[in-house]
């Protein structure tokens, strides 16, 4: 069976594809056999044969350079760029959590190591309705620690203490931070980084500039957070 991580961000459009791209990158550079999972993706354009592309799972292959089949990496597919849970209510095809599991064991008896994305930030309906699934029911249910993506600039410090005190609130295990569009040398950033780690306890585990393509952290140390 394989070692697994859940990375999760502190809202939309903060780098988690991007920043989970990377992990994946230096797990495979590092010889690991690692691969990507998500358990519903919401914004995905058609191919001409009308089918969905999953945008985030392509980005991620492309970027990590690992050869993982994209009909494995996420179950469900929604072409509005919507929470889950709004966007099966409009085109149908609601999550069911039993293919979540499924999909999750499958990948998990044939890699060594699996990194699992969220949606949007950790307060994320996945399915809401008669059946109501949240993100943190994901989480829980395939028994993973959470890595936590946020951005350096401006606002991050209550996004990333707000975020942190939900997760523990709910016994979600926090392994640590990585930070996204940092700019090295910006005396904000640098205090931003500093007040989220006395604010909350976590540790930094890498900061990761606009465009880069390493990221900057041992593969060991890498290693060492999926359980």
């Amino acid at each position: 069976m394989s070692k697994n991580l859940f990375i999760t961000g502190t809202g939309t459009d903060v780098g988690k594809t991007y920043v989970t791209g990377l992990v994946i990158k230096k797990l495979k550079e590092s010889g690991e056999h690692a691969a990507y999972y998500k358990a519903a993706m919401s914004g995905n354009e058609r191919r001409p044969d009308g089918t969905l592309i999953p945008g985030d799972a392509l980005y991620v292959r492309e970027i990590s350079g690992i050869a993982q089949p994209l009909e494995e990496m996420c179950p469900y597919l929604y072409e509005n760029a919507y929470s889950p849970h709004l966007a099966a209510r409009i085109e149908g095809g609601p999550v069911e959590f039993s293919v979540v599991k499924e999909g999750f064991r499958k990948i998990s008896e044939a890699y060594g190591y699996v990194t699992v994305e969220g949606s949007g930030g950790i307060v994320c309906p996945i399915r809401y309705g008669e059946e109501k699934i949240m993100l943190e029911d994901v989480i829980k249910a395939l028994n993973l620690s959470c890595l936590l993506v946020a951005e350096a600039g401006l606002g991050t410090i209550n996004s990333v203490a707000l975020t942190a005190e939900y997760m523990r609130a709910r016994d979600i295990s926090l392994v640590g931070m990585i930070f996204n569009r940092f700019h090295p040398g910006s005396v904000m950033e640098e205090d931003n980084i500093r007040m989220c780690e006395e604010l909350t306890g976590l540790k930094t585990l890498a900061c990761v500039q606009e465009g880069s393509m390493e990221l900057g952290m041992d593969a060991e140390a890498l290693r060492a957070l999926y359980r």
